[in-house]
């Protein structure tokens, strides 16, 4: 299938694609890289939400609440198979959606049809226990899904993010109700559609795009949603669990970061270099887990940053549908010069901008790579997640400092640590306060791998057989084995 330039797209509620919303209300999508138009979406309202909370609660009631392990496993497969066999279609609408390198985006779908995988071999796994525990008592534990599911994804991965968050809800046997960000719901629109063609129930997965502010804060309220996941800011995550708590709903929260990239002057510089630089740049900088703040050991600083640098302005900036493009556009004009305004803060506040620091003309929302120097941790550069393709350079002393900078920050999702002596990068990964921790490796995600954060990055882990556990609840049965009446008072 082609992408098709303003194709209209409807919800998708109840396994039935392309409705339109209650209010017939519409959003034009334009394509960042270059502000050409790119497709009408539906925008869903509150008594959308409705709708989608009713058919997931009756797919829980019907099919796919009597579905067993092994056909959710087999859908799953399925659906992993199918999503392979449109990788070039779900690509390019990925692409043209959010901005981003194809490059990028192809490794990302890649990863997608692994989630599945993974999930759908999981599903073995979810068992309860049982064991005498003393006279004549007995007891067992049984694993059930926890309910209808709301699940919130943001603009920069909405593709992958979608597969984070179906897979180990469907695969727990939950049904769910998705909200893509408004700008972006193309893929996940598309993945509902694939759902149906291999044969998920109606109302196993609904979507309704829409905007946070009245939808999501509709769907996180409501009282027959059973669990929220999202992915996105802190701020909005903290809005949601404000929300959420009238209810007492379960929540999975992943949220920003502001990530170190911690470098000694014994790394090998010939993988740190190039691994930074991507660490950072790979998805244009609109990444939680970006490796933004550079730590680099103080006799290899002036090294570290004209090597970085010359790297960074290497890379190739362009059209995202281009296999040579490595950095392709940010999500809106309007991120742009927000990042922008980072920048000349950074500057104003002392920090030297030695690459990039100035948005080109012509069309598309692209920012250059950008590397500050000669930053103090205490900049707001250093404190505040820019989201865009920009570094700050900061040096430290020795070990007890490089630790003490890293984890000067409100944030705590991922870091990386460059070294040549694997004690030391050991020592580092138990003194970091970061849910994910890399040595001399910089890649972040991984099918099996838990993903999540410390502190203000959120609670709750992704990709994990511990993602299971947070979609089901666990019920402990007592029974008794005795012959004799059960009468404890004695009537």
């Amino acid at each position: 299938m082609a992408v098709a330039t303003e194709r209209e797209y409807g919800l998708f509620i109840n396994g039935e694609r392309n409705q339109g919303g209650a209010t017939g209300e519409t959003r034009e999508l334009s394509e960042p890289a270059s502000g050409e138009p790119l497709a009408r979406v539906a925008s869903a309202v509150e008594a959308d939400v409705d709708r989608a909370v009713e058919a997931a609660q009756a797919a829980l009631a019907g099919d796919w609440g009597k579905a067993p392990p092994t056909e959710r496993s087999r859908l799953l497969h399925a659906l992993a198979d199918a999503i392979q066999a449109n990788r070039k279609e779900l690509a390019e609408l990925e692409v043209r959606n959010v901005g981003k390198a194809i490059s990028s985006v192809k490794a990302e779908l890649a990863q997608g049809v692994e989630n599945f995988r993974f999930y759908a071999s999981a599903i073995g796994s979810i068992a309860g226990r049982s064991n005498p525990i003393g006279g004549s008592l007995l007891f067992y534990s049984l694993k059930e899904p926890v309910g209808v599911v709301g699940q919130i994804v943001p603009w920069n991965y909405p593709l992958m993010m979608t597969t984070w968050k179906l897979a180990p809800a469907l695969a727990a046997g939950c049904s769910v109700v998705l909200k893509p960000d408004s700008a972006t719901p193309l893929t996940a629109l598309r993945i509902a559609e694939l759902a149906t063609e291999v044969g998920f129930p109606s109302g196993a997965i609904n979507v309704v795009p829409g905007p946070g502010t009245t939808v999501g804060a509709h769907l996180v309220r409501h009282p027959r949603v059973d669990k929220i996941a999202f992915t996105g800011s802190t701020a909005t995550g903290g809005e949601i669990m404000r929300l959420a708590s009238d209810t007492i709903k379960r929540l999975t929260l992943e949220l920003g970061g502001k990530s170190p990239n911690i470098v000694f002057a014994d790394a090998n510089l010939e993988d740190a270099i190039p691994s930074s630089v991507w660490s950072i740049y790979y998805s244009a900088g609109q990444s939680c887990e970006a490796r933004s703040r550079v730590l680099v050991e103080a006799p290899l600083y002036d090294e570290f940053v004209s090597s970085f640098s010359e790297a960074a302005k290497r890379l190739r900036v362009g059209d995202p549908l281009e296999p040579e493009t490595q950095v392709g556009s940010l999500i809106s004009a309007e991120h742009r010069d927000k990042v922008h305004g980072f920048v000349e803060r950074g500057r104003a506040e002392g920090a030297e901008v030695v690459a990039g620091g100035e948005p080109p003309e012509g069309k598309g929302a692209f920012y250059p790579p950008t590397v500050l120097a000669n930053v103090d941790n205490r900049m707001t550069v250093a404190q505040e997640e820019i989201f865009g393709p920009v570094v700050t350079v900061i040096p430290f002393e020795d070990e007890k400092d490089a630790a003490r900078i890293a984890n000067d920050s409100r944030y705590g999702l991922m870091a990386t640590v460059w070294t040549s002596d694997p004690a030391r990068g050991h020592r580092l990964a138990r003194r970091l306060k970061a849910g994910t921790v890399g040595i001399n490796m910089p890649y972040t995600a991984f099918p099996g791998i838990p993903f999540g954060g410390y502190k203000q990055s959120g609670f709750g882990r992704e990709l994990g057989l511990e993602t299971l556990e947070l979609y089901l609840e666990t019920k402990s049965v007592l029974v008794s084995t005795s012959p004799k009446p059960f009468n404890p008072f004695g009537l």
